[in-house]
């Protein structure tokens, strides 16, 4: 299906509203997944024209992914990762996550964002940093797409290791489904039960009887509310 490709119209308005002169494009892989960490790349391109072919990782193949990630590693004039961890995950839930993640990849950067491009509607980044929601920004916005790019392969890269790497990760298809929830990986949960690399929050467990027990309880509501206030004062 066609698309248009992305472009810095967002970037520039940053520049000419904001006087920001380094914007950062952050995006995210993992939310979904079952088992690995949460993902977040902050990228900066500037306002250069990027490799052909880039858009949002989730329109492009695979097999081109691989191929392009690498050109935009050496393309961007920089970018970093950061990770929450499953652990984190289960004790700060997903938005709380989402922020470390982000700030840990932000802090990362050799040169501090002035702005920040985040792809979707919800800014879980919040103050101090400078920020504009972009709904499909990883289609839309350059900086954002790179960023998506680079999480998706580095993400998808970390969990084949996980499989290939650890007897008690064997089998359960990580190389395959990057921990989404593929019939491979819910027969293996079935069988052998969450690994050390699981989320153990995650509502999946209920239709698992015998390792029901091992299921670990979210964040309050209270502590969630707090959360998306900005209130919970975490020192990352």
């Amino acid at each position: 299906m066609p698309y248009e490709p992305p472009t810095h119209t967002v970037e520039r308005s940053l520049r000419a509203t904001t006087g920001a002169k380094t914007v950062a494009g952050v995006d995210e892989v993992g939310r979904g997944a079952w088992a690995g960490p949460v993902t977040v790349c902050a990228a900066v391109t500037g306002l250069r024209r990027p490799p052909a072919g880039l858009t949002d990782s989730k329109l492009i193949s695979p097999r081109r992914r691989a191929e392009l990630a690498p050109e935009l590693e050496g393309w961007v004039t920089s970018h970093a990762l950061g990770h929450s961890s499953p652990e984190e995950i289960d004790a700060l839930g997903m938005t709380a996550a989402l922020r470390l993640a982000a700030v840990r990849a932000l802090e990362a950067l050799p040169v501090r964002p002035d702005a920040v491009i985040l792809d979707g509607k919800h800014d879980y980044l919040g103050p101090p940093w400078h920020v504009r929601t972009v709904i499909k920004g990883d289609q839309s916005c350059i900086a954002v797409a790179a960023a998506s790019v680079i999480a998706k392969v580095r993400r998808d890269a970390m969990m084949a290791e996980l499989e290939e790497g650890s007897e008690e990760c064997a089998g359960f298809g990580f190389a395959a489904n990057a921990g989404y929830p593929s019939p491979v990986h819910q027969a293996a949960l079935a069988e052998r039960g969450p690994t050390a690399h699981h989320r153990l929050s995650w509502s999946y467990l209920d239709a698992l009887p015998q390792w029901r027990h091992l299921k670990r309880t979210r964040p309050s509501a209270e502590a969630v509310a707090l959360e998306s206030g900005g209130q919970l004062g975490f020192d990352f």
